[in-house]
């Protein structure tokens, strides 16, 4: 009766059966009914794809909670509580509880029954991922209760601290069934092709990420998984990531940021503080900013001069004009030099957090999304709009970056330092850099035509990837510079500030593991405060979705001050 209720949720389009006067009442086997031996596999396992990466946009998009919270995307509320309500993860429990999980149970007793260890294999290891991610936001939630039908009407809550332990051993299980596997390879994984030995490799990385997570209550944990879990993601072939297509309709297969972009909308704001983290918070011994070759790649810029521009165009709250003067008071505790109203005055453009005012007529000189991880477009110095119907830059074949390389060096780095191993540290902070700008560097493919265009510089030729794009020199003084800060930091905590300062830059589309870290570490050290002072608690977790809520008789709604089983407090974020 269970699975029976679970492959009705999972039917792709549903069969209907007309009635008709001979109908025979007594029938016991209805043949338009979706049975085990009818269902496809594969259109079931491309489901799963589509509903999982839907599971990563709920919690690690474009303006989702976490990663507005972490300062990543622009928090447009004056206040906390009100950033995100009741109905904010109501798109996460309907694509997990609905559509994610009955399709992998229903996968799982077709593949069981066929021998598809693959497709089972590798729907384990998705599911684990959108467990640990629903108790990252949420804390404690229904699991061993949940998906029972009728049986079960109201399924309690597990702990969030039991689920984590439910999704390793869901990994384990994966590790297992794929390790050696002869079984046939789904038709299409959108992910790694259907090759077995990567997804074992993601199932060892996310159980490094589980115990990096909980490092604050399981130190030891975490370092025994660092030295023992050797079949990591530790190369870009190995990175899990949803890729998107260049299709605008039927179906738009592109990236959401492109979408948001570089169609006719405005598109969402941008951080000025994250972008800011890019073009001018570093700065070295002469005061001289120092800008990271990556900003090119992660933001386009319509509009070259940001702090001369018409005052209709600005909503900086505490005054009319992107004054640095007008800042408010508060920030000083913290970083004077966290920009106000705009991130920089030659084009980047969004803005601060917490700024909650109406929207004015911007859009020509709001930033974009840039060319990573969303494939828009490169920033060449152009200032073109990009609201155009989809035409331009990458054409939004980018991807959703869930676990990549580079971000399995910052959480080795992460938990080597806070071991107080500073050789380590440093030596895992170089290797993420370098991942990191190799991946980026990597999306000029999606516009080569950009980057090999000529340019005239007094009189003399050059491609725009000479003059703007990454390279050896670009890339290495960069690197030597962080690095440089890291030798100089006098303490620990200094070191861990610099490290996770990459990680965070690294991590740009990725709202969840930034909100992680952040509640982790509290790091940056500098990141901006809210625009007024007084804009209540941190939401160190959010509202538990209200179509639970109102609909299950054994759940009561939480505060958005509830910490999640592994975060201890100790971080101080504001």
């Amino acid at each position: 009766m269970k699975y029976l209720n679970k492959l009705i949720v999972v039917v792709f389009a549903a069969l209907m059966v007309t009635a008709c006067d001979n109908t025979e009442l007594d029938l016991q086997d209805n043949p338009a009914a979706v049975t085990p031996e009818r269902a496809s596999v594969n259109d079931l396992y491309n489901n799963i794809q589509l509903t999982f990466s839907n599971v990563f946009f709920n919690v690690a998009g474009r303006s989702t909670a976490p990663g507005t919270h972490a300062r990543m995307y622009h928090m447009g509320s004056f206040n906390y509580i009100a950033a995100s309500s009741p109905t904010t993860f109501n798109g996460l429990w309907f694509n997990t509880y609905s559509g994610l999980f009955p399709d992998i149970e229903a996968l799982e007793v077709i593949a069981a029954e066929k021998g598809f260890d693959i497709h089972s294999g590798t729907a384990k290891i998705m599911k684990a991922y959108a467990l640990m991610a629903l108790v990252d936001v949420l804390n404690d939630v229904p699991m061993s209760q949940a998906g029972q039908g009728t049986d079960v009407i109201s399924p309690g809550a597990d702990s969030g601290a039991d689920v984590y332990r439910a999704a390793v051993d869901l990994l384990d299980a994966a590790i297992s069934q794929l390790s050696g596997t002869s079984a046939p390879a789904p038709a299409f994984d959108n992910f790694y092709g259907g090759d077995a030995a990567k997804w074992v490799t993601l199932a060892n990385t996310l159980k490094l990420r589980a115990a990096v997570t909980t490092r604050l209550i399981d130190p030891s944990g975490a370092t025994a998984a660092v030295s023992s879990l050797t079949d990591i993601i530790d190369d870009p072939s190995e990175d899990f990531q949803f890729n998107y297509g260049s299709q605008r309709n039927n179906p738009n297969s592109r990236s959401s940021m492109y979408n948001n972009h570089y169609e006719q909308g405005d598109g969402d704001y941008l951080s000025n503080y994250y972008m800011w983290l890019l073009a001018g918070e570093k700065l070295d011994a002469d005061e001289n900013e120092i800008r990271d070759p990556r900003i090119r790649y992660y933001f386009y810029r319509k509009e070259k001069n940001t702090a001369d521009q018409d005052l209709t165009t600005y909503s900086c709250h505490f005054s009319i004009a992107p004054t640095q003067d007008a800042a408010p008071d508060h920030w000083d505790a913290v970083d004077s030099r966290i920009p106000y109203c705009i991130a920089t005055s030659d084009g980047y453009s969004g803005r601060d957090h917490g700024n909650g005012e109406g929207t004015p007529p911007d859009g020509p000189i709001r930033t974009s999304y840039g060319l990573y991880p969303g494939g828009g477009s490169f920033d060449d110095e152009t200032f073109e709009d990009t609201r155009n119907a989809g035409t331009t830059g990458g054409l939004g074949q980018g991807i959703d970056p869930i676990m990549l390389s580079s971000f399995v060096n910052f959480m080795k780095a992460e938990v080597a330092i806070a071991n107080g191993d500073a050789a380590t540290g440093r030596t895992e902070l170089e290797a993420g850099l370098r991942a990191a700008f190799a991946k980026v560097e990597s999306f000029e493919s999606l516009v080569s035509s950009t980057m090999s265009d000529i340019r005239i510089v007094r009189e003399n030729e050059f491609t725009v990837k000479e003059l703007y794009g990454l390279n050896e020199e670009r890339t290495n003084e960069y690197i030597d510079f962080v690095l440089g800060q890291y030798d100089a930091a006098a303490n620990d905590t200094e070191r861990m500030d610099v490290a996770m300062k990459e990680y965070f830059i690294a991590l740009w589309g990725n709202g969840l593991e930034a909100y992680n870290m952040y509640r982790r570490t509290g790091m940056p050290l500098n990141m901006q405060p809210t625009l007024e002072p007084s804009s209540g608690e941190f939401a160190t977790s959010f509202f538990l979705p209200d179509v639970h809520v109102n609909r299950n008789a054994n759940a009561t709604q939480k505060e958005i001050t509830d910490r999640v089983f592994w975060d201890d407090g100790s971080a101080n974020v504001y």
